[in-house]
């Protein structure tokens, strides 16, 4: 654990770290491992947390950890249940080289935080994800259990990430295809401002990089633990990155992208029925399908899945 808390040193470079939270419980386990931060030399790091409540019900329980913080906390009060409101409070309060984002039911080994910022001093990238690993329930099915559908891990298209997420990341706050950048308010409640802000941050030229030891880790808890849990998730994933392909294919080339997903939930379906018994491999053929279907929606403009701004058990 570093003490950051002492005024008057020279730092050579500043981290935020930014916690959006919407009456979640689980806040308190994500700052005390923040608090065990192996933080490198010369970084000085101060945390941001942005709560989404109407009611600001997270502030007690920041106070009473500040007493015994070796960092300096920042609570945001942002009263909207419109999660990109929060992301943006981070943002814009953020005055450090860098922001580092982390969900308020995840936990960070000591070593996180150096992990990032190794990967990006070392490529020069504007973004850097980690990877998130979900912890499973005694009592969570065997085939989710077997094939880890709830871990967090970049897609690469030819060979490069295109869009990421804010679950685990690091981005370079100077960077041009960062700078003033805000997540969708449109998206706040359904999900998928990860997907649309990244997408459009690579699509400015910032580039998108993977640190696979900056390793976070998240419980699953049981409500989530369900086929139809997933399928949500996926179509309202796929809804977002239909959404922003039909962005950059007007007219006729969006009507090839939607002819495009349909092939590829048939292909989907016909593979799953093939899967017979092999239960992770049938439900990854139906999920994938579940992804490609909300990728169809979101090209023909239908409203995405409200997600956020509803009480979740954890």
């Amino acid at each position: 654990m570093t003490d950051n808390t002492v005024t008057g040193t020279q730092y050579l470079k500043t981290v935020d770290i930014g916690i959006c939270t919407y009456r979640r419980p689980a806040l308190v386990a994500t700052l005390l491992s923040l608090f065990e931060l192996d933080v490198p030399e010369g970084v000085k790091v101060r945390l941001i947390v942005a709560d989404n409540d109407e009611e600001p019900s997270a502030k007690a329980s920041v106070d009473r950890l500040r007493e015994t913080a070796p960092f300096e906390i920042t609570y945001v009060h942002c009263p909207k249940s419109n999660i990109s409101i929060a992301r943006n409070a981070c943002l814009s309060e953020c005055k450090a080289d860098y922001l580092a984002f982390i969900d308020d039911d995840e936990t960070a080994p000591p070593h996180w935080l150096a992990a990032l910022l190794e990967k990006a001093d070392e490529t020069g990238a504007e973004t850097v994800l980690g990877p998130v690993t979900a912890v499973y329930r005694d009592n969570a099915p065997g085939w989710m259990k077997r094939g880890d559908f709830h871990s967090t891990v970049p897609v690469w298209v030819n060979g490069e990430i295109i869009t990421g997420y804010t679950c685990n990341t690091l981005l370079r706050m100077e960077a041009p295809s960062v700078k003033g950048r805000r997540f969708a308010l449109a998206l706040g409640q359904t999900g998928g401002e990860d997907t649309h802000f990244f997408s459009h941050l690579h699509a400015a030229g910032g580039r998108i990089v993977f640190a696979e030891d900056a390793v976070l880790s998240e419980p699953v808890p049981e409500n989530r633990t369900s086929f139809l849990w997933l399928a949500k998730r996926r179509f309202r994933s796929g809804q977002t990155h239909g959404r922003v392909l039909a962005e950059k294919k007007p007219g006729a080339r969006r009507v090839v992208q939607v002819v495009k997903a349909g092939s590829k939930v048939l292909y989907c379906a016909l593979f799953a029925a093939l899967s017979g018994f092999n239960a992770v491999r049938r439900n990854r053929y139906a999920l994938r399908g579940a992804l490609h279907m909300g990728s169809m929606s979101g090209a023909f403009g239908v409203r995405e899945i409200r997600q956020y701004g509803a009480v979740e058990a954890t």
